[in-house]
């Protein structure tokens, strides 16, 4: 997503009058890149909470409020989650627990984030209608939904946001210097890596940019200096990181092995055929789309070295799909310069995408959340009926996740739930598996 290389054919501007530009077009492209953005997720405003989602809402309630932010800041795992957790609280302050009112500020930043693929993409080096379509592939992207779907994801969300913020100022101040570029870029920075740890990453990328632009590397080290000292804070803190000792994640995983799983799936199964279609007729085109694979490539890393799963789950593939949605947009655009006597190959290529990623999210994506949902969901309609104790048989989550949604959702005691005790004859119980 870097770069001033002159593109070919499928990445370059059109001439005037007819390139797709950022500004000149105004409210039609920026709304359009809403509608998409919003349309894919419409749905979730319906979706009752997710397990996580209550223990989300309550570090609000315990970090959320500026009094409480010292606290925060000594916590070594919330600390980089602290955005997330602010916006929590002023997201129940203003909306108390409805959870369309959460799900709305998830897909709002969602629109946010679809816009700053656009803005960077312009600002970076790759034409109009390039940028526009990544924008477009990446508001529907499939592989990325639980970054959306799910409320306590709040911080893929976040943490996309404030790279965007970092990409867009610091290129500016490579452009034309300026103290006012430059602290923002730090302070976009500080926002990142206060929503999640990948959000180092950007010290590396500032590098990169200010090499391609003809500056000093040695202008991003203050990032690099941040960066280094966020993860000593982080590695001297392992004894009491709750990441560093549940199995999460380690620095001894098959990180790599992880690392390229992950990018074949994220990049299956639109972001391949953009690959093949630039490998075939648009080959001039890898030296502008080498950026967008460094961004991929290493915003990936930092997610590839967890240990309870083989891939990356798709939360994590928010911030690396910009760049693959980059891929995509390329080779789609291949595909309709090769084929340009066919007017309609694009159109219906286009229309095919679209089905396939919002067909997909509507359809199978929706029914798993609601299974998810299930668990706490029933549990909450048997206590709504229920005065005394409940013996809770069986729950695929933890108990604080029960015991914090009966007390968030409806302002009742934990203590009437029991848990690893046998019922006696009569009582009420609750048994619910994994979905």
């Amino acid at each position: 997503m870097i770069g001033e290389y002159v593109p070919g054919p499928a990445l370059r501007t059109q001439e005037p009058g007819g390139s797709l530009r950022v500004y000149g077009w105004g409210a039609l492209l920026w709304g359009l890149l809403a509608v998409l953005a919003t349309g894919t997720y419409l749905h979730v405003l319906g979706q009752p909470f997710l397990s996580d989602d209550y223990i989300q809402i309550d570090l609000g309630r315990k970090y959320g409020d500026i009094s409480s932010w010292p606290a925060l800041l000594a916590d070594p795992l919330y600390r980089c989650r602290a955005t997330s957790i602010v916006l929590t609280r002023w997201t129940e302050q203003i909306s108390g627990i409805a959870p369309a009112g959460y799900y709305a500020s998830a897909v709002l930043l969602h629109v946010l984030n679809t816009w700053m693929v656009f803005l960077n993409g312009v600002a970076l080096g790759f034409a109009h209608r390039v940028s526009f379509l990544a924008a477009a592939l990446f508001a529907i992207g499939m592989r990325h939904q639980e970054a959306v779907m799910w409320y306590a994801a709040l911080p893929e969300l976040l943490l996309f946001f404030f790279c965007g913020c970092f990409l867009w100022t610091w290129n500016r101040w490579t452009e034309r210097g300026g103290v006012g570029y430059y602290a923002l870029a730090v302070l976009s920075f500080v926002l990142a890596v206060g929503s999640k740890e990948p959000g180092v990453v950007l010290a590396p990328v500032a590098a990169a940019m200010a090499w391609r632009r003809g500056v000093t590397v040695f202008s991003a080290a203050p990032f690099a200096v941040l960066a280094a000292g966020y993860t000593a804070l982080n590695v001297a803190a392992k004894a009491n990181h709750l990441h560093w000792n549940d199995g999460t994640f380690s620095l001894s995983s098959p990180f790599l092995l992880t690392w390229a799983r992950s990018l074949g799936r994220m990049f299956w199964v639109w972001g391949a055929v953009g690959v093949a279609a630039v490998a075939l007729w648009a080959r001039g085109e890898w030296k502008t789309l080498r950026w967008a694979a460094l961004w991929t490539g290493l915003a990936m890393l930092p997610y590839s070295f967890l240990l309870y799963m083989p891939v990356v789950p798709s939360r994590h593939m928010y911030l690396a799909g910009a760049g693959a949605a980059f891929f995509a947009a390329a080779g789609l655009l291949a595909v309709q310069s090769r084929f340009a006597r066919f007017r309609w190959v694009l159109p219906v290529l286009l229309g095919v995408c679209l089905l396939h990623n919002v067909g997909y999210v509507w359809t199978k994506k929706r029914r798993q959340f609601d299974e998810r949902a299930a668990a706490t969901e029933d549990l909450l309609r048997l206590v709504r009926k229920t005065d005394g104790l409940i013996y809770v048989t069986c729950f695929p989550y933890g108990p604080e996740v029960a015991e914090k949604a009966i007390a968030i959702t409806l302002s009742r005691n934990a203590s009437m739930l029991v848990w690893d005790t046998p019922p006696p004859p009569g009582a009420v119980t609750y048994c619910a598996k994994h979905p």
